[in-house]
């Protein structure tokens, strides 16, 4: 399958630049992806919603908690020269020091090892040095960096940036750590967003359980798997990296125990489909607990074992979150409806409207 086959036109107008002025006050496009049918609804419609289209067992919904970390952080070269942006991915597992990190950097065939870099704060104090360093087996756009010191999570979230995506074409605020974090994000480790839950509210939150939703937490953090874009022709020549899950004994068991009741499953977020997808132990009929690693790619032709319903945002052309979508509900469906949402003046991306996927 070609990746061109998932190219689709949309103005520039629409990509979202900033969250909507509230929380949760986004459009939500329903879909019925046995019918075709669409409906025009608003996110605060979502609990009325899944109640009238499940009068049966009700619905489980499936959150990733993850939270993001400020992971993009930018150094200076050598003496005075030229600012270069880092986004810090993971420390690689190899490295006992808590000094080095893996790092994408544009154009990174000009960053060679032994490039040296300062990170000063705005009065120019320097904060930390750090050395490219060889090692790093997947080359491409990644670099080791080692730094003179640990950087941690204290450190980054002082000093660091939001990760805001290349599409939001201004500098990250501090508005934006805030709204570009889900009100239920609990362990640190994402270097994007599982934005469809950025729709999300305490309040909403409360009326899907008076609805009698129940809500279920698992973490994925978001890495390359998720947002590096499709470069290969044919999809099945785009290697897809791994990515960390984490699901708790209890919510696996509670996963299990809806799966047995006939109660759907809806994923919040393409991530929370590839960890229930990974998850899902087919021949026992549970959802195994704990932690594990997936490089799963999910695109039309495959088949879904575990998640009856998608909460998601709109996504970018040709990207593997595209993909996945076309795989759950068809290429030409999702096509259609995202042709249908430029005309309606729907917001993509991660600031963006929704969609529900039934």
């Amino acid at each position: 399958m070609r990746t061109a086959d998932f190219a689709f036109d949309l103005p520039r107008e629409l990509i979202a630049q900033t969250p909507p002025l509230e929380r949760g006050r986004s459009r939500l496009m329903v879909l019925d992806r046995a019918s075709g049918r669409r409906e025009h609804r608003m996110v605060a419609d979502l609990p009325e919603l899944l109640r009238a289209a499940f009068p049966g067992p009700k619905p489980l919904l499936v959150f990733n908690n993850s939270r993001v970390r400020k992971a993009r952080i930018f150094g200076i070269a050598g003496e005075g020269g030229a600012a270069t942006e880092f986004l810090l991915i993971n420390k690689p597992d190899d490295d006992s020091s808590g000094r080095t990190w893996r790092v994408l950097v544009r154009r990174a065939k000009r960053r060679r090892t032994g490039s040296r870099y300062r990170f000063t704060d705005e009065a120019g104090r320097e904060l930390a040095a750090a050395e490219i360093i060889a090692g790093d087996r997947s080359g491409g756009e990644f670099r080791l960096l080692r730094f003179d010191r640990p950087i941690d999570e204290p450190w980054l979230e002082r000093y660091g940036h939001v990760p805001l995506p290349p599409y939001i074409k201004r500098p990250d605020t501090a508005a934006d750590s805030e709204r570009y974090q889900t009100v239920y994000a609990a362990q640190t480790g994402s270097v994007a967003a599982p934005t469809a839950g950025l729709h999300f509210t305490r309040s909403l939150l409360a009326g899907l359980e008076a609805a009698g939703l129940g809500a279920a937490f698992i973490t994925l953090h978001v890495g390359l798997g998720t947002f590096l874009p499709v470069r290969a022709g044919r999809l099945e020549d785009h290697p897809m990296h791994g990515e960390v899950y984490q699901i708790d004994a209890g919510t696996a068991a509670a996963l299990t125990q809806a799966r047995a009741a006939g109660r759907p499953l809806i994923a919040v977020g393409t991530t929370s489909v590839r960890t229930l997808e990974s998850a899902w132990d087919s021949s026992g009929g549970t959802f195994r607990a704990g932690e594990g690693s997936t490089s799963i790619f999910i695109y039309p032709g495959y088949r879904f074992k575990a998640v009856e319903g998608l909460f998601t945002n709109f996504h970018t052309p040709e990207s593997t979150l595209l993909m996945l979508v076309s795989a759950f509900a068809g290429k030409d469906l999702i096509l259609d409806s995202y042709a249908e949402a430029v005309r309606q003046g729907y917001r993509f991306f991660s600031y963006g409207d929704a969609m529900l996927i039934l």
